[in-house]
């Protein structure tokens, strides 16, 4: 009980001197002029923000650059972590399912999502429609593995399948394959489930877009006796560039971060594994946590550019306007 009093009075002197200092401070800007005393008011609701981006961000990146150049025990060893991850052959196959993430998952998950926006648009049930699409959205990366994992089921060929799509295959009289096992192809398999995902993303945004085409510029150019794929070519493309930079961008971003759905389906296994899992992999199961975070350095690297990308299509856009 003694070591609690103790304690809270030292809680409250704390608190006292932090009050003190704080009214002190107050006092102190009164009595100052008034550029000064607006300056100090800005610092003052932008210094909790800052902190917490310090705190919360910039000294974390800082300390996984540090550590990104250093062994397992935590001494320095230059650039050994990122030769590692350009020479060794799984890391290899690390960065190339990557690659082959964010060059299909984003534009094939906007096409898609374009196309069928463009298809259900003032069609009846359209809100139906979309929801039906839209709802994968609604499901977690780590259900979505789930659901797939058994869609994706293999049995022997003498056994009853239990996956949707074996027992497809065998009703059409053909062998059951091991989808997830058989590389590289088992890649492409879990990058179906995220363009599933990002479908609906795609379409919710392209289809607002596309309601937000003036129709006197649709109907014009109706009576010019434009095709349909003239005007989607020469008219909807050109007025929703501005969306499908933000769509594109946004699932790119989230495509290279993908961890869940490689993690539930395969764990990384048979060649299948992307940065993210192969940064917790490194840094939390092989004891490598130098590797992790050249891993993660990296992954921030190639996320980098296309944040700046997309700002600059967003700023260029703001003075057009």
């Amino acid at each position: 009980m003694e070591d609690l009093g103790s304690k809270f009075v030292q809680v409250v002197v704390a608190l006292a001197i932090f009050a003190a200092i704080i009214g002190l401070i107050m006092l102190i800007v009164d009595r100052a002029p008034k550029s000064i005393r607006d300056k100090v008011t800005i610092a003052g609701f932008l210094a909790p923000a800052a902190i917490l981006l310090i705190v919360g961000m910039i000294w974390p990146a800082v300390q996984t650059t540090l550590l990104a150049f250093t062994d397992r025990d935590g001494n320095a060893n230059g650039i050994e972590n990122f030769v590692w991850m350009f020479t060794e052959p799984t890391a290899l196959i690390t960065l190339r399912n990557t690659v082959l993430w964010m060059a299909l998952v984003p534009f094939l998950a906007t096409g898609i999502g374009l196309v069928y926006a463009v298809i259900i648009d003032k069609a009846r049930g359209e809100r139906t429609l979309k929801a039906l699409v839209f709802m994968p959205m609604a499901i977690s990366m780590v259900g979505a593995g789930v659901i797939w994992r058994f869609m994706y089921a293999y049995r022997g060929p003498e056994q009853e399948q239990i996956g949707l799509l074996n027992q497809i295959l065998v009703w059409l009289g053909a062998e059951p394959q091991q989808f997830l096992l058989d590389a590289p192809g088992n890649t492409f398999f879990l990058i179906a489930v995220m363009i599933w995902i990002q479908v609906g993303f795609a379409m919710v945004i392209l289809s607002a877009a596309i309601k937000g085409i003036p129709a006197e510029i649709v109907e014009a150019s109706r009576l010019d006796g434009a095709s349909a794929w003239q005007q989607f070519k020469d008219i909807t493309i050109p007025s929703i560039r501005g969306a499908l930079v933000v769509v594109v961008t946004t699932i790119t971003i989230i495509t290279l971060k993908v961890f869940d759905i490689v993690r539930t389906m395969t764990a990384g296994n048979y060649d299948t594994s992307v940065i993210a899992n192969e940064m917790y992999t490194q840094a939390f199961r092989a004891n490598e946590p130098g590797r992790g975070a050249a891993l993660a350095l990296v992954l921030f690297l190639m996320v980098l550019p296309v944040v700046i990308y997309n700002a600059r299509v967003l700023k260029q856009q703001r003075q057009i306007r």
